[in-house]
């Protein structure tokens, strides 16, 4: 597996291209090896892959607008292959995890997500809690993976999403097995003073990572992502370090 940070996680630093070279920097002075372009301003990919090769990092995934992936799907493949990236990636469904937004979905995507394994690449799915809602006696997400062959729709399993819909993230990615290419990883914990959960760095909450981690050897998961949305108030670079420094072990060792 591969230990990467989800640049969504910094996109209050990415607004530019100098900020955006500059985040890029300090995360892999931390150790990452892969970033996952999310939250971040227009780039050139030529540019990009330029600065990625310069600090030895590689962008294996990103999230993409849908109405670019549906309806300009072979300019969107060729950014990826200048980046050398395989997963192109949505970050929900932006008609709504439900049946019907899942309808409207499949009308909207087209023949993408085909196109895209056609090329080499990988459509990828990012859920929240609200994919684990139940319909009937299946969630979104299980309705979801019926709908797709598993070669031209791949899961980026959030675990802290799923803790949150009242999952075990373990289990759910076991399930997976063989859809869930890369997992985006972030603690759960307790606030006093907002009276209810937190995001927080992985390894300062309450989950299970070393049962999660040991879930995605299991499962085949070759990209690990750190993104904590929310980092309060905490600077997000000291959050990702702090995630690092207590992956890197785990990540290592599997």
């Amino acid at each position: 597996m591969k230990l990467g940070a989800q640049l969504y996680t910094l996109r209050e630093f990415c607004k530019d291209t100098k900020g955006l070279e500059e985040a890029i920097c300090r995360v892999a002075k931390m150790g990452y090896v892969t970033v996952q372009l999310s939250g971040v301003c227009p780039y050139d990919p030529a540019w990009m892959k330029k600065v990625l090769d310069f600090y030895s990092l590689t962008a294996d995934i990103t999230h993409f607008a849908a109405d670019k992936i549906a309806n300009d799907t072979k300019k969107v493949i060729e950014h990826h292959d200048i980046l050398s990236c395989k997963h192109i990636g949505i970050g929900s469904n932006p008609f709504g995890a439900t049946p019907e937004g899942l309808e409207k979905l499949l009308a909207f995507l087209g023949p993408a997500p085909r196109l895209i394994k056609e090329s080499g690449h990988r459509f990828m799915y990012h859920n929240h809690n609200a994919e684990f809602a139940k319909f009937g006696q299946k969630t979104y997400l299980e309705l979801l993976c019926e709908a797709f062959d598993p070669l031209e729709c791949g899961i980026t399993f959030d675990a802290y999403w799923a803790q949150a819909a009242g999952c075990d993230p373990a289990h759910e990615i076991r399930r997976l097995a063989g859809r869930v290419d890369c997992v985006h990883l972030k603690d759960m914990v307790y606030s006093e003073k907002d009276k209810g959960v937190r995001m927080a760095p992985v390894g300062k909450g309450n989950m299970n990572y070393p049962e999660i981690i040991k879930a995605c050897a299991d499962a085949g998961v070759s990209l690990v992502y750190v993104e904590q949305d929310n980092c309060y108030e905490s600077d997000p670079f000291d959050c990702l370090e702090q995630s690092y420094n207590y992956l890197k072990g785990m990540i290592h060792d599997t």
